[in-house]
């Protein structure tokens, strides 16, 4: 890959011009201020405000649980508000939500403050998502792997700052990065106001519409989401192609701790690998996601790292440190390679099997797949994966390259179905009205 030498290269490779530059500041202003709360939270909830484990617990679970209806209601809401008034909004939450962690210990004071943290957090990820979208238009999906590839380099360096804090040791220390945290939120809502607002389709005027700027999907009814049921069952085989994140994030830890040979320090090392590799080959392999079709054609590649990903786990259990150590390495490299190859294919098909006038609540719907995982993806990897052993990984593999072809099969019947839509002499739905209250400016309108 060629690095840009100049302004002009810069301006070349990022779609979206100005904008889809300031977007991905705020990408990284976001995930570097993250990078630094993630890396410290339990040990603040331990040390600062004096926690028990199983309070600790509780607060993170009730906080999930409210955080899962950010990304449908934010979506929803984004298709009748700007998103330049609603991100901006959603921040500033983020950062109160920060700094009413500092000014208290108490639990049940700590509850509502962290519940609202997580309902912004799941909000401004799909509103993040949605605004690349827009404004990269046709190049979306080569910007979402420009996005990611920024996301993980700030959740890197806010990562390395947790580190010296934890060196540390103090509460002074954990509080500080509490205080950047808050602050990155802060940041990153100033830079959102400064961003235009892009073009939306649900905001555009029927005549704009028919002039073909919408994706396959602008003859589709635009019935909502949840009474779609093929973008459910698309959502839903999501959910499962998803656990790469916790097969990384929990399976592989607690597999080297508690039933492989390698030195529990190799945990570090392959988090490291992990970041490393979606640095280096996310913007290329977004190619494979670069048209729907091809998308779909790319999915048995997802299953063939699944499968490596599981026969590699399963042969790490050898009672030989060399072995398990070149075998984990295999599995977090085939586990990343999941991660990449279905961050590309996901990224677009979630946008191109949806209806354009419903972008913003079919895409928070999607976002529940990744809500859901987080969710019962531990509990699934630790009471039936792990407890089965080599084989538990070994089924679950066979299991994620099935989901793969499934969703391939799926998917394509889908893209058929609008590909008729599409044909000429298709009856094409009648144009929605655009509702009273409305204010058009420079050809969008914006409902009041």
């Amino acid at each position: 890959m060629r690095f840009p030498r100049s302004r002009s290269d810069i301006e070349h490779l990022v779609p979206g011009g100005r904008d889809g530059r300031r977007m991905l500041w705020v990408s990284f202003t976001d995930k570097a201020g993250s990078g630094l709360w993630y890396g410290t939270s339990a040990l603040y909830y331990t040390f600062v405000a004096g926690l028990a484990p199983h309070e600790i617990g509780l607060l993170l679970g009730v906080a999930g649980a409210v955080g899962v209806a950010g990304t449908p209601v934010a979506g929803r809401v984004a298709d009748r508000v700007p998103l330049t008034r609603l991100l901006p909004a959603v921040h500033a939450l983020r950062a109160a939500a920060a700094v009413g962690t500092l000014f208290t210990g108490t639990l049940w004071l700590l509850l509502p403050i962290a519940a609202l943290g997580s309902l912004g957090d799941r909000s401004a990820s799909v509103l993040t998502k949605l605004y690349a979208a827009r404004v990269a238009g046709p190049d979306r999906v080569r910007y979402q792997a420009l996005q990611r590839t920024v996301v993980n380099i700030g959740f890197g360096i806010g990562g390395l700052a947790a580190a010296v804090a934890l060196a540390v040791g103090t509460g002074t220390a954990y509080r500080t990065m509490l205080v950047g945290d808050a602050l990155s939120f802060a940041g990153a809502a100033l830079l959102v106001l400064r961003c235009a607002e892009p073009p939306s389709p649900v905001r555009v005027v029927a005549t704009a519409a028919t002039a073909g700027g919408e994706p396959p999907l602008s003859k589709a009814p635009a019935t909502g989401p949840w009474r779609d049921r093929g973008y459910l069952a698309y959502t839903a085989t999501e959910a499962l192609l998803l656990l790469d994140d916790t097969a990384l994030n929990v399976g592989l830890p607690l597999w080297i701790a508690t039933a492989t040979a390698a030195p529990h320090s190799l945990v570090a090392l392959l988090f490291v690998l992990n970041n490393v590799l979606v640095v280096l080959f996310q913007v290329r392999l977004s190619r494979l996601g670069d048209e729907p079709r091809r998308a779909a054609a790319s999915l048995p590649l997802l299953g063939l790292a699944f499968l490596v990903a599981g026969g590699a786990m399963a042969v790490s259990a050898v009672d030989s440190a060399g072995i398990a150590v070149v075998a984990l390495v295999v599995a977090a490299t085939a586990f990343t390679a999941a991660e990449i190859v279905h961050a590309a294919i996901s990224w677009e098909l979630s946008l191109a099997l949806a209806p354009g006038r419903s972008q913003g609540a079919y895409l928070g719907v999607h976002g529940l797949a990744q809500s859901a995982q987080r969710s019962a993806g531990p509990v699934l990897l630790t009471s039936a994966v792990m407890a089965a052993g080599p084989l538990g990984w070994l089924g679950l593999g066979g299991a994620l390259a099935a989901v793969s072809v499934g969703q391939r099969t799926l998917v394509r019947r889908r893209l058929d179905r609008l590909d008729a839509l599409e044909r000429p002499g298709a009856a094409a739905p009648q144009a929605p009205a655009v509702p009273s209250g409305t204010v058009t400016v420079s050809g969008v309108d914006y409902v009041e």
